[in-house]
């Protein structure tokens, strides 16, 4: 009878350590599937989107507002079309201005929303007219190498 008793606090105690890591991973790896919130449907379109990935956070004033949910090449356009579910706690003006950012100097890139002035506010599916691409660093010192080669040429 005690063996029994101990083969079920040691199995309970198992089962309660992999419920703790599942959790934990969930958490880690921002797959909230246990606080699902509504959220609302917009979309982007950016010419270069850098290193940005599904999943990345879309922050307003540093607060995370959403995440990106798809990102998609347009055969017709020529640039990428990013969805991002925006919680819908979070309104944002028709005027929003998208900018691809990095979370300091080589952190992760996330979609940054400066909220406009208009009194329309966006809705499910909408499109985010004015957008700004990702900075990528081989094009700045390309540009930079580009300008100072330049610059030794005209003396």
């Amino acid at each position: 009878m005690q063996r029994r008793t101990l083969d079920f606090w040691v199995g309970l105690f198992v089962i309660t350590g992999i419920a703790a890591l599942m959790f934990l991973s969930l958490k880690v790896g921002n797959l909230n599937t246990y606080g699902i919130t509504e959220s609302y449907v917009i979309k982007g379109n950016f010419d270069n989107i850098g290193g940005l990935k599904v999943r990345a956070p879309v922050k307003s004033s540093g607060v995370v507002v959403g995440r990106v949910a798809d990102i998609q090449f347009s055969t017709r356009t020529y640039d990428a079309i990013v969805t991002m579910n925006i919680d819908s706690r979070y309104q944002f003006p028709k005027d929003t201005f998208a900018s691809i950012l990095t979370a300091g100097l080589l952190g992760e890139q996330y979609i940054g929303l400066a909220a406009g002035g208009d009194e329309v506010m966006l809705k499910e599916g909408d499109t985010i007219m004015k957008t700004n691409s990702a900075m990528v660093l081989e094009e700045m010192i390309g540009r930079f190498l580009f300008d100072k080669a330049s610059e030794d040429n005209d003396f």
